[in-house]
């Protein structure tokens, strides 16, 4: 067998390994090559990494898995996250479980980890809790039919002290590369990066940052050492000698992958977690912007060799409008720019929309929020998001505080939107809205009859132009407006498996 033989089978081989459905038909005896188109199929392994949640004793940490009901996934599959470094209680760290073992039995045996929590079935969430200071980062994987839009949410509250608030993040797939325009190594601010490491060998990072005048100087962010099944947090003030006000955060790996999020702490606004910015665009939407925000600031990066210029426009419900005063931002090539757009949705529902004056240049972008005034102010991020194509989904949503903003930055788009059971039981519902092109609605939600506990949200494109989404999350507290966004990226629950039907024996000569 010669060496194109061996190299297309090895192809066949791995993409089998990946998707579980791709497969090779018997030779053809007419001699006769053929491929048939891609089919769309499910993924049949999802990885999700929760970083750790607080440095807070008074911290009170929710997490919410849910997976989506999907078409050709069959029966089995397992799901399950564990602590960081840790063992499930059948011996099987993350990256060695056996396809369709079932799940952990959830005891502590022998020195193994009982699972935070362990989902039973699609279409219905699964909640654990997490307490205090010493809550670790979370590694997770999902296969068979719980891996297809596989979503884990955490939620922590910290009702008092430095970085009070409410703070949420999507628990992420791990990846190679990261950006977050939004940190701060202000005096006022503790912003920290958190990697965390899947695999059984140590991963390698960088983390690279870039303030107003470009690149900073830092050999200690260089070559960053993440154990195997562990996470490391890195201080971003310990990277640089001068405090930044804006900054923007570039991870990369060098070898194996790692999850990266950055939490930023502020002495007075509280805090949350900046998710990464969708990769670099010429065009970006930053969707969800809370309609009595009090505080709007608006952080970009041109990562580039040029300088780009930006129209800034806010989609409202009745249309686009441009911020007066804040039309533009100039961004130089390689510096981070920010605006303060103020009170920019004016108490209705608002999304940010940036495009290109002129020819496109990839940039990324991430606004700050704040709601409140005086001493009774909190924070939360928003960063650029890309569309919804298929399917996304927001977990931990509850009865009260959740409100659910949909945005169609060119034509309009028709949407589903499907409220599971509930965690604790209840009936699924959905409604199915129209928006209309360069508008921001936020829709009165399909609430589960009977419910009990939290429910997700999965959003569907029907028809029409792209769509993005955020989900916010809200609970007064002392008087304090606390606050978390999460933008909806697609879930990536479906893979394009080509059905070659490929004769080797026309290769074997």
């Amino acid at each position: 067998m010669n060496r194109t033989t061996v190299s297309l089978i090895a192809g066949v081989a791995a993409l089998a390994a990946v998707t579980g459905f791709a497969s090779m038909s018997e030779p053809d005896t007419s001699g006769t090559a053929t491929a048939k188109a891609a089919a769309l199929l499910p993924v049949e392994r999802t990885s999700l990494l929760c970083p750790a949640p607080s440095t807070s004793d008074l911290a009170e940490t929710a997490y919410t898995s849910f997976t989506p009901v999907a078409k050709g996934t069959g029966d089995g599959g397992t799901a399950e996250l564990l602590a960081a470094g840790k063992e499930s209680a059948d011996g099987k760290t993350d990256d060695k479980k056996d396809d369709d073992k079932g799940s952990s039995k959830g005891d502590e045996k022998d020195g193994k980890e009982k699972p935070v929590l362990t989902p039973k079935e699609p279409g219905k969430p699964v909640t654990g809790e997490a307490s205090g200071a010493e809550s670790p980062a979370l590694v997770g994987t999902a296969e068979g039919r719980f891996a297809p839009g596989w979503t884990v949410q955490q939620t922590t509250q910290i009702p008092a002290g430095t970085g009070r608030g409410l703070l949420g993040t999507n628990c992420t797939a791990p990846d190679t590369e990261f950006w977050f325009p939004g940190a701060s190594t202000a005096k006022e601010r503790t912003d920290y990066a958190h990697l965390t490491n899947p695999d059984a060998a140590a991963a390698v990072a960088d983390i690279e940052l870039y303030g107003k005048d470009g690149a900073l100087k830092s050999t200690v962010g260089e070559g960053i050492q993440i154990p195997p099944h562990s996470s490391e947090a890195v201080l971003l003030s310990t990277l640089i000698d001068q405090p930044q006000t804006d900054l923007t955060v570039h991870v990369t790996v060098r070898s194996g992958r790692v999850a990266a999020a950055v939490q930023a702490v502020d002495d007075k606004l509280g805090g949350d977690w900046l998710a990464s910015s969708t990769d670099p665009a010429g065009s970006l939407v930053l969707p969800g912007i809370p309609k009595d925000a009090t505080s709007v600031r608006l952080v970009a990066f041109a990562p580039g060799d040029a300088d780009a210029d930006l129209k800034v426009r806010l989609a409202s419900p009745n249309g686009t409008i441009t911020p007066a005063g804040s039309e533009t931002l100039h961004i130089k090539a390689g510096m981070t720019a920010a605006i303060d757009l103020g009170d920019v949705t004016r108490g209705e529902a608002g999304s940010l929309i940036l495009t290109p004056t002129g020819r496109p240049t990839p940039v990324v972008a991430a606004l700050r929020v704040v709601r409140g005034k005086g001493d009774k102010q909190e924070t939360a991020f928003i960063p650029a998001t890309g569309p919804v194509n298929t399917r996304a989904t927001a977990a931990d949503n509850r009865s009260k505080g959740s409100t659910l903003s949909l945005v169609a930055p060119d034509s309009a788009a028709k949407v589903k939107v499907t409220a599971s059971a509930g965690s604790g039981g209840g009936t699924a519902a959905e409604k199915t809205y129209t928006i209309k092109g360069g508008t921001t609605q936020n829709v009165e939600l399909p609430v589960p009859s009977g419910l009990k506990g939290t429910y997700a949200l999965t959003v569907e494109p029907l028809s029409g132009g792209p769509v993005h989404a955020a989900r916010m999350l809200e609970e007064a507290s002392g008087g304090v407006p606390m606050f978390t966004v999460q933008t909806l990226p697609d879930d990536r629950g479906t893979v394009e498996v080509p059905d070659a039907e490929q004769d080797l024996s026309v290769l074997q000569k």
